[in-house]
Order: structure tokens, then C-alpha cells, then sequence
């Protein structure tokens, strides 16, 4: 049994034929300039070996070269109450609930340094107990309720504080870890000139 010679010609025409098509789909994907060719080398399984550019770890200076420094410690622990980036207050400091953001992308601050861990709950619970405390004396003292009818009202009550409390607590508490170069921060104040042995 002898096997088939498929004839040279055909084979160029059917590769012709290939290239041509792939030519066209590409071309169809997305508008190229006038003048270029189409990138038949790339792959669509390229865009997931392409890394994104990163932030640098630390930054010489403001994104945007507007950036505004806290003068106190306490205006940098306002910006993260408020949920704001400690360093520039433009920038929202939380991605998620209390997920903060890995960069701002105002000043390029990198977060990643922050512990906060769990002291924004037991920051939560303090203030909680000291504003439920006056509520619950005064309620208990003056109306006349039954125990399940203030349970109905304290309790929510005190969850809605308590969860409402722990992004305020945890953006404070990353903007006081900022100001004073804690885990990784470096410590900038309004006027200093940066050390470039720091940098």
C-alpha cells in the first residue's frame, strides 16, 4: 500500500490559506494603526505570563505632585477615620470593608507594610462599651421596659456600633503606624528633606 503524496503546491496554498485567516481574525479583534501589520506571534495565552506594573515599595514623591502632608499626627489619624490615604487625604484608604488598598494611586504610598491585625476590634469594643454604658443606665433607670423588650433594642444597637466602628478604627490606626515609620513605613513630616539612605 503506498501512501498519498499530497502535491507541494497544495500544501503552499493551504498554508497561505491559514495565515491569511489568522491575518483577518486578528485584524477583526482590534483596530491597528494604518500602516502596521497585525502581531501574529502573540497568543492569546500571552496576557497571563505579562506581569502588571507595580508600584515601587518606596516612593520618592507625590503621583501627581500635589501631594500634602499631615502636619500632626492627629490630621493623619483623621484622614484614616475619615477612610482617606494618611499620607496625601485624596485617595480612598479601603479596597473593601476592611481590606485597605495595596498602593494609593494619588501619592503611590504602599500600604502592604500595615499591622493593624486585631486591635481595630478591640479599639471597636472599648468605644462601644463607653457609649452603650450612659445609654443603658439611663434606659434601664428611667423606662419602664421588660428585659426582652431591652434586649430588642440594646443589642442591635450595640452590634450596629460595633461593626460600624472597625474601618474608623482600623484606617486610625494604619495612619498612627504611618506617622511614626512602624513595620516598614518610612517616617515623613511636612518640610523634612528625605534621607536618601532610607530610599
Amino acid at each position: 500500500m503506498t501512501a498519498r503524496r499530497v502535491p507541494w503546491s497544495t500544501a503552499s496554498s493551504a498554508t497561505s490559506r491559514s495565515l491569511s485567516l489568522m491575518s483577518t481574525k486578528a485584524s477583526a479583534r482590534r483596530p491597528l494603526p494604518d500602516g502596521s501589520m497585525p502581531d501574529l506571534i502573540r497568543f492569546p495565552f500571552d496576557k497571563f505570563h505579562e506581569k502588571p506594573e507595580s508600584m515601587p515599595a518606596h516612593e520618592q514623591g507625590s503621583v501627581t505632585g500635589k501631594l500634602v502632608l499631615p502636619v500632626t499626627g492627629w490630621a493623619a489619624i483623621l484622614r484614616g477615620l475619615r477612610g482617606r490615604c494618611p499620607r496625601c487625604g485624596e485617595a480612598r484608604l479601603f479596597m473593601r470593608f476592611l481590606k485597605p488598598i495595596p498602593h494609593c494611586p494619588q501619592c503611590g504610598q504602599d500600604w502592604t507594610h500595615q499591622q493593624a491585625d486585631d486591635f481595630p476590634a478591640y479599639v471597636s469594643i472599648f468605644v462601644t462599651g463607653h457609649l452603650m454604658a450612659p445609654l443603658i443606665i439611663a434606659v434601664t433607670s428611667r423606662a419602664e421596659m421588660s428585659v426582652p423588650m431591652l434586649m430588642a433594642i440594646l443589642l442591635p444597637l450595640a452590634l450596629l456600633l460595633m461593626v460600624g466602628l472597625l474601618q474608623p478604627a482600623k484606617g486610625a490606626i494604619i495612619a498612627l503606624q504611618w506617622w511614626f515609620g512602624m513595620h516598614g513605613f518610612r517616617r515623613e513630616r511636612p518640610g523634612a528633606i528625605p534621607d536618601d539612605a532610607d530610599t
